[in-house]
């Protein structure tokens, strides 16, 4: 595959562009947790779920590395040589934004954890595309691989356990 050579200015331009899609997708479910803390608090969780805090952090570093990654696929092929593997990554990204407004704001567990399924598909899906681009890419999602598929084991849980405060 031919490698394009971008300006300095576009370059720059695109990692500001695809962090502020990733750090705006944080944004947009953050909205809808800013009143979840005493939910969260009050729910059952198993003895294996992270504390509360520990989200955001660990949410903030993903965005960046999906950032990151999503760029460097931009970069070497531009939209048009990764129409796909970029479309599948812009999905996953609405389904992540998704997932707080389904759990936090609508306590459809059931719902959420469908998402979260769907997510995780999405996302591994995105790694096995961003790998056919550079690899480099590719293992910069592994880790929001690991953690989205924890989070989906987390959902299942939480809604299993706590059905009358995520029944819907």
């Amino acid at each position: 595959m031919l490698r394009r050579v971008l300006p300095i200015t576009r370059s720059w331009l695109g990692l500001i562009g695809w962090l502020l899609a990733c750090l705006a997708t944080g944004a947009v479910g953050a909205l809808a947790t800013r009143h979840a803390r005493e939910f969260y608090a009050g729910l059952v969780k198993p003895t294996w779920a992270p504390p509360g805090w520990l989200f955001g952090p660990v949410w903030t570093a993903l965005y960046l590395m999906m950032g990151v990654a999503a760029w460097l696929v931009w970069r070497q092929s531009g939209w048009t040589g990764a129409e796909v593997a970029l479309s599948l990554f812009l999905g996953q990204l609405v389904c992540n934004a998704l997932w707080s407004w389904l759990f936090f704001t609508s306590r459809r567990g059931g719902l959420a954890f469908a998402d979260s399924v769907l997510l995780t598909g999405l996302v591994a899906a995105t790694v096995l595309a961003f790998a056919r681009m550079t690899v480099l890419a590719a293992l910069l999602l592994l880790p929001y691989l690991a953690w989205v598929t924890f989070a989906t084991a987390l959902t299942r849980a939480l809604w299993r356990t706590n059905a009358e405060q995520l029944s819907k």
